[in-house]
């Protein structure tokens, strides 16, 4: 038989409305009672029903965490992100709700049926037409990602626009003067998707601010789209002398085209891929890499979720400073 409240109350010697008091934190208990009372629910293994928790404390213990599985994204990437989510919500007790599609309906029934504490959002566009949504519901909502305007809410994410910058100021220090940027899927770009644009734009502002040439390729994740965006690297910058990859699925495939065009890395192309350590060290050759620490940020996200669900703290943005590891990949460019 499953041990009750009743039970905890009797072998603490309370009443039952101490016991849920020491479970709600509603009220102020001695320490003495609530140790008494702690004691007997570690020593009968009770385990309050969710249910339950939920009328006392007005929680949850449950965050939803909008997770868009399009066939455009790296799902390997987007896994890394929900696994720092988990892990970190395990640690303030809240389990996690996935939600794998990006309807605005899906995200409202959630939040207007009471079923979740805060909402963790990921994918966010430049313009996203769920922010205004998000900023609208009572429960605090945090976003992985930077759009526009955060109209108020919590934002978490690798600063891409510095990325990008730190990716060219390292290739030109090692005196490149040609450099591209081997990108995301056209379909991400279409989307005005928020880390993809940022990573362009601090790439940019680095070639400017370094005074050398750059090329910005679109890369579908596949085989073919890492040959067909190469090529059109070769094409269009004959003299290229360094590439700043930021496609992870499409990195072994860039290379394994660079190598079938003649071009050697580091002897002919230096190659900086935005991509976790694990990625960038798997390669033929260990490569420069600057990190997309997914797990966490995961964390970072969860951390800013119950800072306003548990304190009511403020809104705020925090970006994280890019960490370029020099390998193999990058050397001097031949004068």
């Amino acid at each position: 038989m499953a041990t009750t409240i009743d039970d905890v109350a009797r072998a603490a010697g309370v009443s039952t409305s101490t016991v849920s008091y020491v479970l709600s934190g509603k009220r102020p208990i001695s320490a003495p009672t609530r140790q008494r009372v702690e004691r007997a629910i570690r020593e009968l293994g009770y385990r309050p029903h969710a249910g339950a928790r939920a009328l006392a404390s007005s929680r949850t213990n449950v965050l939803a965490l909008m997770a868009p599985l399009r066939v455009d994204v790296n799902v390997s990437v987007i896994m890394q992100f929900v696994t720092g989510v988990v892990t970190a919500a395990r640690t303030f007790d809240h389990d996690v709700l996935l939600l794998t599609a990006d309807e605005i309906a899906g995200m409202e029934r959630v939040a207007s049926g009471s079923m979740v504490d805060a909402l963790v959002m990921m994918d966010i566009e430049a313009d996203d037409p769920r922010v205004p949504v998000l900023a609208g519901l009572s429960q605090p909502a945090v976003l992985i990602g930077l759009p526009r305007d955060p109209e108020g809410l919590s934002c978490v994410d690798l600063d891409f626009d510095a990325a990008g910058q730190l990716a060219v100021r390292h290739l030109a220090r090692l005196g490149h003067r040609q450099i591209a940027l081997v990108g995301s899927p056209r379909a991400v770009l279409e989307r005005h998707t928020s880390y993809a644009e940022r990573m362009i734009r601090g790439f940019t502002q680095g070639v400017a601010e370094a005074g050398v040439e750059g090329l910005v390729e679109p890369c579908e994740s596949s085989s073919t789209g890492a040959v067909d965006a190469v090529d059109r690297v070769l094409t269009r910058m004959p003299d290229v002398t360094a590439l700043v990859v930021h496609n992870e699925v499409a990195l072994p495939w860039v290379l394994s085209t660079l190598r079938d065009r003649g071009r050697h890395v580091p002897d002919d192309v230096s190659v900086v891929a935005v991509c976790p350590p694990d990625v960038a060290v798997g390669q033929p050759l260990p490569l420069t890499n600057i990190d997309i620490p997914a797990h966490t940020i995961g964390k970072v996200a969860v951390e800013m979720a119950m800072a306003r669900v548990e304190r009511d703290e403020p809104a705020e943005t925090r970006l994280l400073a890019p960490q370029l590891v020099e390998r193999a990949s990058t050397v001097a460019a031949l004068r």
